[in-house]
């Protein structure tokens, strides 16, 4: 069974606009995704990157034109500046590590619920109330967003080590078992196709 590990950000606009493409492509080809929720600001610093707000004026004007383009496009709800961004990532990538830790409920859901928080509702997702309405809303327990803190911290460290040390530079990035990469949710469509060349 093939393998992907999905290194996103629950802040990152273009992890929110890639829905559910990355799930319908995994069950398409029988893959398992392994959902790697990490610190895009500490990701930047670390591979060259530059925080949005600290880009030159027409990099942040470029950015802000193809967000609001790949919205219309898709058909999505997206508000380009969102009242609750950025805020502290830390609780809802926790809660994301603690849910796929203790299974029962559709952990891609639980992304796309804390993304559209973010991107579309006005929620602030560092708050324990949306995020354990986002754990309920996706099948699972409420009190996850409490017991999950200690490895979740662990976890969301380990998965930025793991992500500078496989090349990763983004986010939403995929990566296959053979050491493919894809980055970016207009990328979803290249990984579709390298997971049909894996197939026996």
């Amino acid at each position: 069974m093939a393998q992907i590990d999905y290194y996103f950000a629950t802040l990152s606009p273009y992890a929110y606009l890639a829905g559910d493409g990355l799930e319908e492509i995994a069950a398409k080809h029988g893959a398992t995704i392994n959902y790697k929720p990490m610190d895009i600001l500490s990701l930047f610093g670390r591979t060259g990157g530059i925080s949005p707000k600290d880009r030159h004026p027409s990099r942040i004007e470029y950015r802000a034109q193809d967000l609001m383009r790949r919205s219309a496009n898709l058909e999505m709800d997206f508000n380009l500046k969102p009242a609750h961004w950025p805020t502290n990532a830390a609780p809802s990538s926790y809660a994301i590590i603690a849910a796929s830790k203790a299974g029962g409920g559709d952990v891609g859901k639980l992304c796309r619920l804390i993304l559209r928080a973010c991107w579309a509702e006005e929620k602030d997702i560092a708050e324990d109330d949306v995020v354990r309405a986002c754990l309920q809303g996706a099948g699972f327990d409420p009190a996850l967003a409490d017991s999950g803190l200690l490895v979740g911290a662990d976890t969301y460290a380990a998965n930025l080590e793991a992500a500078v040390e496989n090349g990763v530079f983004g986010a939403p990035f995929y990566v296959t078992e053979d050491g493919q990469r894809f980055w970016g949710q207009d990328r979803l469509a290249d990984l579709d196709k390298h997971l049909e060349t894996l197939k026996p």
